[in-house]
């Protein structure tokens, strides 16, 4: 064996030196280079945003402003529609947007963009009066789009050329609203990229506080504009009730009662609306429009008494009790009939709750994908890349739009940082009452079956392609035969929506199975009844025959059979298949 003599370990020693050294340098610069292309995405975004901002104030704006002063509509649905678009466009375009240019260009002297973000972030408080009118100017483009024919030349001319990118103004108009989301996510990755002894993370750490609050205002701006036109009804429903639309009153709760007569125990239908600070005793007029309801009583929250009473003819009896007024209430028989049917759900099913409500917000939940829903979980309002888009609850994992995710909640599991949640994991997770949800008799509708509850207990489920014409495009749609229905084909967008698109009552359709064709490949099969005919195309024969011979007993009235999964690992229950989580 070769010994080393001491100058050649010397020579060894000095070229590790010189390998560590060298490494260490590169991670310094890989982490610079980091920096500077978040930096530069922030000056490139903002170019964009200002062209964007120009084409709303200076084209738009002007256009119509310039069409109104003649005449041809009012000025005041122009300044409706773009609020207050011209100050932040001079923001942007004369303040921001200059430094982030100088900046950017003295990058190898000064590499550092939080000082100018802190001194220029609290002028992002002005987005909230946009973010607020946002609706409303929705509202009036339609309207007056319709309207006006020479409104609508306007903005259709506009949007033919090519500065608009062949998008529509809402599209544009949509821009500021997403603009503060998108500094805080730029600034997050700023700060995690930045070491925590750099100079510029203080600065950079003070303005995400301020973006962050500027985010927090104009969401608290929307709430308050939606709670003022809800008052602003009740006020109408009321016939101009006095200290309705005020900004401290919160309505908490509305809805049908019956009350108890004193004397002779009979009952009248009445209807109460609870607020944050009293209760509105009303009889209802019987008229379509204006006036609805008569004040009769209010009661002061503060020093009410609830008590639950007993009566033999009258069940489901309580008692309210404040210092202006005692009042014996009956719930209605059809909101007993749904407290009823909630709460045997909720026994044959309490532990699995429990367990779920109890480990809410301790360890991070299971995210839904994207494409296993078209619609939000909770209000069933289907998703749009425009104005409705998709947002996750940090909580319980669910795909939810924006107005159902406007919370924030404490999670253990993200070291007790304040998280985007669904409504419903917020108020468990505070333990505060659900103040926004109006008492209701309505029943729930037949489409409105969770997707993953019926797959869990099915016959059959799986992906189809489904039109009702040939001459149409086939849509991709996840189909479902439950096993607590085994006569009706539910058609869901999605594995995972909470709501179906259509139910096809199968019982006495033609069931055709499609041989090869130009317009059918071999994997097609119909349904047909009278007029009514549904194309369906498997992803091959296989499934194809296990939708068919489940179909063809359902439609003769017969039960049908389990079909097994081909995979063994998809099995689950007795359904075809179950996509990734579920």
């Amino acid at each position: 064996m070769t010994q080393v003599t001491l100058p050649q370990r010397r020579v060894m020693l000095s070229d590790l030196i010189t390998e560590e050294i060298t490494g260490c340098f590169q991670q310094e610069q890989i982490k610079e280079l980091k920096l500077y292309k978040i930096a530069n995405e922030l000056l490139q975004t903002e170019r964009a945003y200002v062209t964007r901002l120009h084409l709303l104030d200076q084209v738009f704006c002007a256009k119509l402003t310039e069409e109104a002063g003649k005449g041809t509509f009012p000025v005041e649905v122009v300044k409706g529609i773009f609020s207050n678009v011209g100050s932040i466009y001079t923001f942007h375009s004369q303040f921001l947007l200059p430094d982030l240019e100088t900046r950017m260009s003295q990058w190898a002297s000064t590499p550092r963009i939080g000082d100018i973000l802190a001194q220029l972030a609290p002028f992002l408080r002005m987005y909230a009066e946009y973010v607020k009118n946002f609706d409303s100017a929705m509202d009036l483009l339609k309207q007056w789009t319709e309207r006006s024919v020479q409104f609508n030349a306007i903005i259709q001319d506009i949007q033919s050329q090519e500065a608009c990118g062949n998008l529509t103004l809402q599209h544009h108009m949509l821009e500021p609203v997403q603009r503060v989301p998108r500094y805080e996510m730029l600034l997050k990755d700023y700060l995690k990229k930045l070491p925590e002894d750099d100079p510029d993370c203080s600065q950079a750490e003070k303005s995400l506080n301020i973006i962050s609050m500027a985010a927090t205002h104009s969401n608290m701006a929307i709430r308050k504009m939606e709670n003022l036109k809800k008052l602003m009804e009740i006020y109408e429903m009321l016939g101009g009730e006095e200290d309705i639309v005020n900004p401290s009153n919160e309505l908490i709760k509305e809805g049908q009662i019956l009350k108890l007569a004193a004397r002779n125990t009979s009952s009248m239908e009445r209807y109460l609306f609870l607020f944050n600070n009293m209760l509105l005793y009303c009889v209802p007029k019987f008229s379509l429009v204006g006036q609805r309801f008569t004040v009769r009583t209010r009661v002061g929250v503060e020093g009410m008494k609830v008590l639950e009473t007993s009566n033999e003819d009258y069940p489901h009896t309580f008692q309210v009790s404040g210092k202006e007024r005692t009042l014996e209430l009956q719930a209605f028989k059809e909101t007993i009939e749904i407290f009823q049917q909630k709460n045997e759900t909720f026994k044959s099913a309490s532990k699995e709750v429990a367990d779920e409500v109890s480990e809410l917000g301790k360890r991070a939940p299971r995210w839904i994908r994207d494409n296993e829903v078209t619609m939000c979980m909770k209000c069933k309002e289907p998703f749009n890349p425009l104005t409705r888009r998709r947002h996750h609850c940090r909580a319980c994992g669910y795909v939810v739009c924006y107005k159902c995710s406007d919370y924030k909640a404490s999670l253990r599991y993200d070291g007790n940082k304040l998280n985007k949640v669904c409504k419903d994991c917020y108020f468990i997770l505070t333990g505060r009452a659900d103040a926004e949800e109006p008492v209701s008799g309505k029943k729930r509708g037949i489409l409105e079956i969770e997707a993953a509850q019926v797959s869990g207990n099915s016959f059959l489920c799986g992906f189809l392609q489904y039109s009702t014409d040939r001459t149409k495009p086939c849509q991709r749609v996840w189909c479902v035969i439950p096993q607590h229905d085994a006569l009706v084909l539910y058609l869901y967008g999605a594995p995972q929506d909470v709501k179906a698109q259509c139910t096809i009552p199968l019982l006495g359709y033609q069931v055709e199975d499609v041989q090869r064709s130009v317009d059918h490949p071999p994997t097609s099969f119909r349904l047909c009844q009278s007029k009514s005919v549904h194309c369906f195309t498997a992803d091959t024969e296989e499934v194809k025959l296990r939708w068919l011979k489940v179909i063809r007993k359902a439609v003769i009235g017969e039960i049908p059979e389990c079909q097994t999964p081909v995979d063994d690992n998809l099995a689950n229950g007795c359904h075809e298949g179950v996509p990734d989580g579920s």
